[in-house]
């Protein structure tokens, strides 16, 4: 039900017969929210006296209203490249690879540089990617570009490698295997180069959409000079300011070597020389930077970006302008590398000062108790995907195939971090894997190995109000008065509190709690679902009454 009265104030709603979950009063089942802040939660009755003079009254009918998620690891551009063109995360085999690819070459026009993401063949019978030939053949001899599903290597046809001068003369080029390192990054370059200005925007436009139905209201951009570009940076923060929708914020995985290279990045308007500055490259192409060699043969200790020194400078650097750094590290080494730096850098410019900015971690995915510990201690940010666990854990998964199992059942210890006061923030990395906040909050809540295990309100919490303490701000991502009025609405089944326990998940519906019910996530339950998601007071996704 909606009414219309006359208010000489900012435009008020009033949300009310529902679910609000909040801290500030767990059994409150209205809402007022005024121009772009929650105003006031509370009771019907309460309710009641402030009906009248609301501008919007919404009959939630018992749904749940609960703050908007954000995504701390996005590629917009990329991920919406997946959502409206060539995705081949659903191959199941090579030949099944193969056909999509003929597929769609089909139907794009001639003369246009092909982008496609996705290929696993560690999920194929046949266990291998597609040799050249046999990819030149499926693309018609048309330029192709075709990234692994976890971007750190990727298949290039004939016809692209041809337009990259030099390609076959630079590291991580290899006539019988996927690119890596520097001659994948400048083949990507060039196939990215190539997309024209209105593809980008459709590309754009197709992921906040996305993410808006899913219930997400904010979104950590990661770009960089490796695996993006600055006009494309540019252009989707101009986006986001211009159109309804997530909010996007943005870094920009540059490093600096002085402080006129910090300044630059925060005149891109980035929040910070963060996200995905390599440290080492990912498990699944063999190049996360490991302290001992890969179990399955051939691909040593993976590969090493940056020096202790150089990560040194980089969060020295940014400290000292302000600006938030972060890297992306996901083997043991890689991470103990950034601990190292990070440590070195406390010693020139101050440890408080280090902790006060939330330098990040990505990924961060191997880690012993050691390094557990040193995160919390330098006050470090884990912005980790609990759905890399769901995808590649477990004893038959990826990670037991190139860790062996004892090292993969160490990968993502979620509980270790959260014990240690290690900040989280929850995000999917998409296009690596897909844009789904309560599968993340699953996830993470039955990890495939018990122990790294955390509670539903845990992992809530950090795919909600960990994102936003991710980027400094603590009034946001928590519907309490005066916080931003960023919140999704959802039809879900009974509300229950998860209790923490060594040997079984136990929940409850006893009101007497008195702490905020969340969905039942239980393994095989269907996922809530969005009804309508608010950002900053304005509505940008609604099925609320279909």
């Amino acid at each position: 039900m909606t009414r219309r009265t006359t208010s000489a104030t900012a435009p008020s709603t009033l949300l009310r017969r529902g679910e609000i979950h909040s801290p500030a009063d767990p059994f409150a089942t209205a809402m007022l929210v005024t121009g772009d802040r929650v105003a006031w939660l509370g009771s019907e009755a309460a309710a009641d006296a402030l009906a009248d003079t609301a501008d919007h009254v919404v009959d939630l009918d018992g749904a749940l209203v609960a703050p908007a998620f954000t995504d701390a690891h996005v590629h917009t551009t990329a991920a919406g490249l997946a959502l409206t063109g060539l995705d081949l995360t659903e191959a199941a085999s090579l030949d099944a690879a193969l056909a999509a690819v003929r597929a769609y070459a089909a139907t794009r026009p001639a003369g246009e540089v092909l982008l496609g993401h996705g290929w696993d063949s560690a999920r194929w019978p046949e266990r291998r990617a597609p040799h050249r030939a046999e990819l030149d053949e499926a693309a018609g001899g048309r330029p192709l570009y075709l990234s692994r599903v976890d971007v750190h290597s990727a298949l290039a046809t004939t016809a692209l490698l041809d337009l990259v001068p030099g390609v076959t003369a630079r590291d991580g080029y290899a006539a019988d295997r996927p690119l890596t390192g520097d001659a994948h990054h400048a083949v990507r370059a060039h196939a990215f180069g190539a997309l024209t200005g209105a593809r980008r925007t459709e590309a754009q436009r197709a992921t906040r959409a996305r993410a808006a139905s899913l219930g997400i209201g904010a979104l950590h951009e990661c770009g960089g000079p490796e695996i993006s570009s600055e006009e494309d940076l540019v252009a989707l923060l101009r986006l986001a300011e211009d159109e309804p929708g997530p909010r996007v914020l943005g870094y920009w995985a540059e490093l600096v070597t002085d402080p006129k290279d910090a300044l630059r990045v925060a005149e891109l308007g980035a929040v910070g020389a963060a996200g995905d500055l390599f440290v080492d490259g990912s498990l699944g192409s063999g190049t996360a930077h490991l302290c001992a060699p890969y179990a399955d043969g051939g691909t040593g200790t993976g590969l090493a970006h940056l020096t202790e020194e150089q990560i040194a400078t980089h969060v020295a650097l940014c400290t000292e302008a302000g600006l938030q750094a972060g890297f992306h590290a996901i083997g043991d080494a890689a991470v103990t590398a950034v601990v190292r730096g990070v440590r070195a850098a406390a010693d020139r410019v101050g440890a408080a000062r280090v902790r006060a900015l939330r330098h990040r971690v990505e990924h961060a995915e191997l880690l012993t108790g050691e390094l557990v510990a040193a995160l919390a201690e330098l006050g470090l940010v884990a912005s980790v995907q609990p759905a890399f666990d769901a995808a590649w854990g477990g004893p038959d998964g990826m990670y037991a195939d190139r860790l062996g199992a004892e090292r993969a059942a160490a990968l993502n210890p979620f509980a270790a971090l959260a014990r240690a006061g290690v900040p989280l923030a929850f995000g999917s990395d998409a296009p690596v894997t897909p844009l789904d906040p309560w599968g993340a909050v699953r996830a993470a809540a039955y990890h495939r190995t018990p122990a790294h295990r955390i509670s539903v309100r845990a992992a809530f919490t950090a795919h909600t109000r960990g994102g936003w303490r991710a980027v400094g701000r603590d009034d946001a991502g928590v519907l309490v008065p005066g916080a931003p009025a960023d919140y999704a609405l959802w039809d879900t089944g009974a509300l229950l509190v998860q209790a923490p326990d060594d040997r079984v998940a136990r929940w409850s519906t006893d009101p007497r709690s008195g702490t905020p019910g969340l969905p039942d996530l239980t393994p095989g339950t269907p996922a809530p679902r969005c009804l309508r998601t608010v950002v900053g007071g304005r509505t940008v996704y609604d099925r609320l009454n279909e």
